[in-house]
């Protein structure tokens, strides 16, 4: 069937709402969004266009499909702000040349799926590390604003190799202030959890299996935790951290935890669960800061921020009102499992209800 028999129903933005108090400003900026074909890139963009006017939004990825698809769900003629460049963060000469003139860099492209990182290491390594040095040093040529990466939990404490490889990227941006130089971008972190809904996650399973009349729903271990967060809530985290960032931080959000028992009750109570074990580099709970990050971690009231080990940031500007912190006790550790904060079934009904990109 051609392609545009099945294109999807274009869907004009909403009226710009209030802008939060504090908010980093975007108009007029050229901001660039890596891997924004993905789910996240969709709601970033969405927000940037329901709320900011600005100069240009570049959409970065590799894969036209999905380019295209994009176009018709956000009409160009009604935002003419938007960008879509086909490239790859793999590719420092095509990243370099999309970033001329650009503000701000928000890196979202990565391999994700923990298998597919296992079976393809030198990709993942090629994507999530190379890209990383690549998005750094074409920011740095370029003299951008701000970049800020999008990492996981899986980063802290890393058993698998996609977290593996987030953290090598998180080292990788926070050491990039070291080459920028009095005025040059500033790079930091955003690290949260799985996010609902996104592509290839667990509750999209769920709902599939769900709706084929499957007899029970698969779960890989009855202790299992996570840490949650929606795509228009991740979105809102980055532009927040874009506003306080000064260069180093990784910031963390407040977030709830569930056991996938729970989920999978909240989503399908009438169907049994089947226990199936836990998959190659899987861990039974998520921790998003250790024992040896909390050294350097302050708490916010909406978020935790580790700080960098430099000896000259702390010194090198005053910071925001809202940034300070209280240091989190010795031996803290933010996992899953030992998080006070939990969903419950009505919260987790009222997430699943959100857009999802």
């Amino acid at each position: 069937m051609d392609t545009l028999d099945t294109a999807p129903t274009r869907t004009p933005l909403p009226a710009a709402p209030p802008r939060p108090a504090g908010a980093l400003d975007l108009d007029g900026k050229a901001i660039l969004v890596t891997g924004a074909t993905g789910s996240f890139g969709h709601a970033f963009c969405r927000l940037v266009l329901e709320r900011y006017r600005p100069r240009r939004l570049i959409v970065f990825s590799r894969d036209e499909a999905k380019q295209y698809d994009m176009q018709q769900l956000l009409s160009p003629t009604e935002h003419r702000p938007l960008r879509y460049f086909i490239g790859d963060v793999r590719d420092v000469d095509r990243l370099e040349m999309a970033m001329r003139q650009v503000d701000i860099v928000v890196h979202a492209a990565a391999i994700k799926q923990i298998p597919a990182a296992e079976y393809n290491p030198f990709e993942c390594i090629r994507t999530n590390i190379h890209g990383a040095e690549n998005v750094v040093r074409a920011a740095l040529r370029a003299g951008v604003e701000r970049v800020i990466a999008l990492s996981t939990d899986k980063a802290a404490s890393p058993i698998n190799l996609y977290g593996a490889s987030k953290l090598a990227a998180d080292k990788i941006f926070v050491a990039g202030n070291n080459l920028s130089g009095e005025g040059g971008p500033k790079f930091s972190v955003v690290r949260y959890g799985n996010v609902v809904g996104s592509r290839g996650s667990v509750i999209p399973l769920f709902e599939r299996l769900i709706a084929a009349g499957e007899p029970a729903l698969p779960i890989t271990d009855a202790r299992m935790t996570r840490f949650w967060i929606t795509l228009r809530q991740g979105a809102e985290f980055v532009l927040s951290s874009l506003k306080m960032m000064r260069g180093g931080e990784i910031f963390v959000p407040k977030l709830p935890s569930m056991r996938l028992v729970d989920l999978a009750r909240s989503m399908a109570p009438h169907l049994p669960q089947r226990m199936v074990g836990i998959r190659p580099g899987e861990k039974l709970h998520e921790v998003m800061i250790t024992e040896d990050d909390a050294r350097a971690t302050v708490e916010l009231a909406d978020r935790y921020v580790i700080q960098p080990q430099f000896e000259f940031w702390r010194d090198a500007e005053p910071a925001p009102p809202e940034t300070p912190g209280t240091p989190v006790p010795e031996g803290f550790r933010y996992s899953s499992d030992t998080n006070p904060n939990w969903l419950n079934e009505a919260t987790l009904a009222t997430l699943l209800k959100e857009p999802r990109g």
